[in-house]
């Protein structure tokens, strides 16, 4: 059995500033901006939805495909997923275009400046997943990526049969009412969090109730509070595991999605899955990077036990 993970594949390459952007930005000549910062810290990471998600399914010990579109400099990401084992069968690759890719500078106020640059991104519609879908596959998800690329992906798989979770994510200024709506009544079950939540109900114009009777399940996270799962006309709140150390949140929304397609995938029920999908964004906030923590299946039974007072098998 697996599961399709699409969604964005990219770069980031993280600079730390040793000072405050503050003391060297005029306020009152912003309008002719021409700054340069000396970072001598630089990390470049693998990420992207699709990526996170699907390198956060194999430490849970599932088989995810992933189905997303890269450019010419995608090798030494490649070879990392191929390392751990991940089906790149659905991946497309664009000589003409780069990966996605985020450059992001950060102060010691931890203010950040972003450039981003969405390459082969945008073409990622193009990866058509109609009459491709593998006859293993039981679950998917449709992750921040291209519009176009949602749209599609999101009504190939509703097409096929196929029970989808879909994040809009970071991807929801793009979509208008219309689409946004459709979309959602096409998905079996919707995760965001809950400055996202706020952003679907006034850009639809559905309360939270209208948005609970349209899905199988809504998804809530709410950071250190934890998450809210709507199902079956109940509310079940998973409370937030603890991490050993706080040290790089980016990313704590792909593991968590993760954990809750894992529980999917062995029927372990929402509350399990959404205590499962916790405990995974513990594991990511505790290191730097989207993909550079790694456990056991021994360990995570260890810390889940801890956490949440029972065993998981």
């Amino acid at each position: 059995m697996s599961t399709l993970v699409c969604g964005s594949l990219a770069f980031d390459t993280i600079m730390v500033f040793q000072d405050h952007f503050k003391a060297h930005i005029l306020p009152d000549q912003v309008h002719m901006l021409n700054v340069s910062f000396t970072v001598p810290q630089m990390r470049r990471d693998f990420g992207g939805c699709a990526g996170n998600i699907a390198y956060n399914l194999k430490l849970l010990g599932a088989n995810p495909v992933i189905v997303g579109t890269a450019g010419q400099d995608f090798t030494p990401y490649l070879d990392h997923l191929k390392a751990q084992g991940l089906d790149t069968g659905l991946l497309r690759i664009l000589p003409d275009h780069y990966t996605a890719q985020a450059f992001i500078t950060t102060d010691l106020d931890d203010n950040q400046i972003t450039a981003f640059h969405p390459g082969a991104m945008f073409q990622a519609q193009e990866n058509r997943l109609a009459g491709r879908i593998p006859e293993n596959v039981r679950w998917a998800i449709v992750a921040p990526d291209g519009l176009g690329a949602m749209v599609q992906h999101l009504e190939d798989l509703t097409n096929a049969g196929i029970p989808t979770l879909f994040d809009p994510g970071q991807g929801l200024p793009l979509f208008d009412a219309e689409t946004l709506t459709r979309l959602i009544d096409r998905a079996d079950y919707l995760t965001v969090n809950d400055y996202e939540c706020q952003m679907v109900q006034a850009r639809t114009g559905l309360g939270l109730n209208e948005l609970r009777q349209r899905l199988k399940a809504l998804i809530v996270t709410r950071g250190e509070h934890g998450s809210v799962i709507y199902h079956d006309g109940r509310e079940t709140t998973i409370p937030a595991a603890r991490p050993k150390a706080v040290t790089d949140p980016t990313g704590c929304g792909d593991a968590y999605r993760a954990g809750l397609l894992y529980g999917l995938e062995h029927e372990l029920g929402w509350e399990t899955s959404g205590r499962v999908a916790s405990l995974m964004g513990a594991y990511k906030i505790e290191q730097a990077g989207t993909q550079n923590h790694r456990f056991t299946w021994p360990e995570f039974q260890a810390r889940y036990r801890e956490n949440f007072g029972e065993t998981i098998g």
